[in-house]
């Protein structure tokens, strides 16, 4: 899944170098192991855990299934956040078009 080149509201360029969203990485991680903890968590309160009649383990499959079909717009929030620690909002966005990325060479892109 592919984020817009430029944001469609404010023009704001989304790729602001070669590599940037590496990060959303840890991002992404820390994300899903909250995700996970707070569903163990509910999960034992609710249902009880238990090895001896694999509940812990119809936990564990549908927390990895909940998890795959999360996994698009998890990705897009995890990049949206990353953008955002790096972009400051400008209160006059309407007005000013936002810088275009100095480390950016369109011809090099794809040449990983």
């Amino acid at each position: 899944m592919k984020m817009y080149e430029r944001c469609p509201v404010c023009e704001q360029v989304t790729d602001i170098e070669v590599g940037f969203y590496y990060g959303t990485g840890y991002v992404s991680y820390g994300i899903t192991m909250l995700l996970s903890g707070v569903s163990f968590v509910l999960w034992w309160i609710l249902i009880g855990v238990s090895i001896n009649d694999n509940r812990v383990f119809w936990w564990l499959g549908i927390n990895t299934v909940v998890l795959i079909i999360l996994q698009p717009p998890l990705m897009r929030f995890c990049r949206t956040l990353w953008l955002s620690w790096f972009v400051k909002y400008d209160p006059d966005w309407e007005k000013k078009k936002p810088e275009d990325p100095e480390r950016i060479i369109k011809e090099q892109m794809g040449n990983w």
